[in-house]
């Protein structure tokens, strides 16, 4: 499974480096440690969270999170496949994005959850680009 830097995790949350390394500090979200000393936090863990705080955010009244050229980089939160027809769903800041292809495309980029991606929308098609 795919772990995350605190600075990495943050990216994906929208948030800054500091403020990760807070909640993490504060068991918000489990981290471990690598052979080098790094905190890292595991992908499930990390996509779980960001579910969370996606939940929590909606609540408030914030400052939406914005993306420049309609890209969305989060991280995938859930894979569901069919015979033919797949859907998956991405956790961007705030943002839930469900996105619905074929299988063939979710096996050929090798989406999973917990892995970083990015939906692109345009129109009303919602592109992923495996980051």
């Amino acid at each position: 499974m795919q772990s995350y830097t605190i600075g990495q995790a943050a990216r994906l949350l929208g948030v800054s480096p500091d403020t990760a390394r807070r909640w993490a500090d504060a068991g918000r979200v489990a981290t471990h440690r690598d052979d080098s000393g790094r905190r890292l936090i595991d992908g499930r863990d990390l996509a779980a969270f960001s579910i969370e705080m996606g939940q929590n955010s909606q609540a408030e009244d914030d400052e939406p999170y914005t993306s420049t050229r309609n890209a969305f980089p989060g991280i995938v939160t859930a894979v569901k496949l069919g015979d033919v027809s797949a859907q998956v769903e991405i956790q961007a800041g705030p943002h839930r994005l469900v996105s619905l292809l074929t299988r063939e495309a979710v096996e050929e980029l090798g989406l999973q959850v917990g892995m970083r991606a990015t939906a692109r929308v345009k129109s009303t098609n919602v592109h992923i680009d495996r980051a």
